[in-house]
């Protein structure tokens, strides 16, 4: 049996603060233009436009059928917190406590959003923070193929043939290795960190020249491989508009993590006992 499930504006919120507290009462004036009204108290159309942002995010789209749809399970919560309201179930312990816990989390991420808001991380500081994280920036990337077999021999005799037939090795790879991601590919690998890979690898791509493959088979815990080594070249920073968007996003993260850890360390907390452990629940041994 699948029951209703409601629309929600707080991750992990089983009500939009429906019961009683957040909903208008009748002769109240709106803030925000009425989407509808049922039994005389408005849905916000400003909740709506939420809903349908909230959608938007996750890939669904803001369609006129979409809205109504939105509305119509509005309305069906609002019947239903009312009914609920009408038999106290606000006042029960466990729901009063979901009431104020999903108000408290609303009212978080609007100290959160108000915070970043006002405290903008400026240009100067992304690219000090983009210089310095360059800096750190070293080392060799590589472009290279290889071809992963199960046992040594294998490895030898492929070897064997490429001593004969350098430019078999795209060949070799498809037919051979057993790296169904590479193979496909003619053994390509891009380029890449090597110290991405497992260390037996790296080690001996970083003792090849340029366009030499490995005479002796490499083992790893993947199997055997015949590596070629086709180009290196320095590790470079992309480019400062390129990582922008993200380094903001981290340096507005560390921001926001060091305001709300002042909040807390002037905040005087007293943990009790019974917190550490639900009640009830069985000694473990």
């Amino acid at each position: 049996m699948k029951f209703i499930k409601f629309w929600t504006l707080a991750a992990g919120a089983t009500a939009m603060l429906a019961l009683g507290a957040c909903s208008p009462k009748p002769g109240e004036a709106s803030k925000s233009p009425a989407a509808a009204t049922v039994n005389g108290m408005p849905i916000s159309q400003r909740t709506v436009d939420m809903i349908v942002k909230q959608g938007a995010s996750s890939g669904r789209p803001d369609t006129p059928e979409v809205r109504r749809a939105i509305v119509d399970q509005l309305a069906l919560q609002m019947v239903a917190s009312e009914e609920a309201v009408k038999k106290g179930l606000d006042k029960t312990p466990e729901v009063a406590d979901q009431i104020s816990a999903i108000k408290q989390g609303v009212l978080a991420n609007a100290y959160v959003e108000d915070f970043i808001k006002n405290n903008p991380v400026s240009d100067e500081t992304l690219k000090a923070e983009y210089e310095r994280i360059k800096a750190t920036i070293t080392g060799t990337e590589y472009k290279a193929r290889h071809i992963l077999v199960e046992q040594e021999a294998e490895a030898k005799d492929i070897i064997a043939r490429l001593k004969k037939d350098p430019g078999a090795f795209a060949k070799l790879a498809m037919e051979k290795s057993k790296d169904s991601g590479s193979a496909a590919r003619g053994g390509e690998l891009g380029w890449f960190d090597p110290r991405r890979m497992v260390p037996e690898f790296s080690a001996a791509l970083s003792n090849l020249e340029k366009g030499k493959f490995t005479e002796v088979p490499v083992k790893t815990q993947f199997g055997y491989h015949v590596i070629l080594l086709e180009d290196s070249r320095a590790i470079e920073a992309p480019p400062f508009d390129e990582v922008k968007p993200k380094l903001s996003q981290q340096l507005q993260q560390q921001s926001v993590k060091k305001q709300l850890d002042a909040l807390k360390a002037a905040a005087k907390i007293e943990v009790a006992g019974a917190a550490s452990a639900a009640p009830d629940t069985p000694a473990t041994k």
